[in-house]
């Protein structure tokens, strides 16, 4: 019966090498309605209406949730969109968009 070899030539990836990944993660505030909240998700995150609303939901009752994990690269990206998303024309005191943070992943 032949015996199993390894293969040398497969290198496995050390931890060291992998590249960093981060969470964007979306922060609560009082100036946005949840239809502001799952409309931008859909819109920038092509979420569907249910995650969306589950996002709302957590971000209404947590004051936080991660709405993706990526490159650092990306993060930054959908962290900005967010920023520059806008008000909610629904309501009147608020002034602009919500907030998010980009946070390392571990």
């Amino acid at each position: 019966m032949a015996k199993p070899t390894a293969f040398p030539d497969v290198d496995v990836a050390k931890r060291d090498e992998l590249v960093p990944l981060y969470h964007v993660v979306l922060l609560d505030d009082n100036d946005h309605t949840y239809d502001y909240v799952i409309e931008m998700l859909q819109k920038l995150f092509i979420f569907t209406l249910q995650e969306a609303f589950r996002h709302a939901q957590e971000v209404d009752s947590c004051g936080r949730t991660i709405l993706i994990t990526c490159e650092l690269p990306q993060a930054e990206f959908a962290r900005d969109q967010i920023h520059a998303y806008g008000a909610d024309p629904r309501l009147s005191r608020s002034k602009g968009s919500m907030s998010a943070v980009v946070e390392p992943a571990r």
